[in-house]
């Protein structure tokens, strides 16, 4: 078994090859000034272009320089997820590659560490380089959630984060597939804070969360933590079968009662349009929780790694697909 270090930063990466070698360098810079024992742990999520091989020649290197590869992409959370898994340190920091949040940070939240906090996470006071969409998007979102869900997750913060040891261990053992890792860090508790910091302009290359994923992410996030979209939509099948009732008993006074009824089907039109739109709007929600129950049913490992690097056979979570205990049960490595 390798020896803990005291810091280990995992690093989830898909096409990042203009960017990796600053992100280590600023990385490297940050973690020697500190002079603490570390480790940086790359995770390759299928990238196609030369990120792997760029980060492979910085395991020649570097010796603190790790490399988990996955076999193919299967998605930033669970990048988060295998990198985790990986890691030795006392501490854990999560940092995205592209340099939008600074790695400057985290001697700050070490400090705050030291003084008893379990989780220090990142949060934005400002967001450079970003259109005014996507700032109106994701304030709306953070506080839809925040009214959503029972768990308490901080507004305007990222996966941007240092964890105590005793964290990451926790979140090791929750293997869910549809993962929304800041929520899942919300929801495990222990003592949390937060530093302040201006999120910068993407150094180099194009996002890796266009708006198709970011809605994906919503969708992992309020179904994840929060069962309050079905209890919605039973209140509103039950007032919908309550308006249709009183229009029921309108159009019957009408027709016996009075001389006001017209002839034709353009209310009839309306009304059902209406209604079979919010019935199938309900069922969607309803098959967005079944899916991922399917999902979750099926027990496949949550991420296939295809090489690793800078690790040695005894220390791997999933070395040749023996499983060390029950958290590696969602993991195997292919040759």
């Amino acid at each position: 078994m390798r020896k803990a270090c005291f810091l280990s930063v995992v690093v989830p990466m898909y096409n990042e090859e203009e960017v990796i070698e600053t992100t280590y360098r600023r990385l490297t810079s940050v973690l020697e000034a500190m002079g603490e024992s570390y480790e940086i742990v790359f995770v390759n999520d299928g990238s196609r272009d030369r990120t792997a091989s760029i980060v492979r020649g910085l395991c020649e290197s570097d010796p603190r320089v790790r490399l988990v590869d996955f076999s193919r992409n299967f998605g930033h959370q669970l990048a988060v997820t295998a990198g985790m898994d990986y890691t030795s340190g006392r501490t854990v920091v999560l940092i995205d590659a592209d340099l939008q949040d600074p790695p400057e940070i985290i001697p700050e939240m070490v400090n705050r560490w030291r003084e008893g906090y379990d989780v220090v996470y990142g949060r934005r006071i400002a967001r450079k380089g970003e259109t005014w969409f996507k700032k109106l998007t994701a304030t709306l979102f953070y506080r839809f959630l925040k009214m959503m869900t029972s768990v308490n997750i901080p507004v305007d913060t990222g996966d941007f984060r240092l964890m105590d040891r005793k964290v990451c261990d926790t979140l090791s053992r929750m293997r869910e597939r549809s993962r929304y890792i800041r929520g899942m860090v919300s929801w495990a508790g222990f003592r949390q804070t937060s530093v302040d910091y201006v999120r910068e302009e993407r150094f180099a290359g194009e996002t890796k969360y266009p708006l198709r994923k970011m809605l994906r992410l919503s969708a992992d996030a309020i179904t994840s933590f929060s069962t309050k979209p079905l209890k919605l939509a039973g209140i509103l099948g039950f007032l919908l079968s309550a308006a249709g009732f009183v229009y029921l008993i309108v159009v019957l006074y009408l027709r016996l009662f009075t001389d006001n009824t017209q002839p034709g089907w353009s209310s009839l039109i309306v009304i059902s349009l209406l209604f079979h739109g919010i019935t199938l709007s309900l069922l969607g929600v309803l098959g967005e929780y079944i899916g991922r129950i399917y999902e979750e049913a099926k027990g496949r490992p949550l991420y296939v790694v295809s090489d690793e690097v800078n690790f040695e056979q005894s220390e791997n979570p999933a070395s040749d697909g023996v499983q060390r205990n029950e958290t590696d049960s969602m993991m195997i490595r292919s040759r």
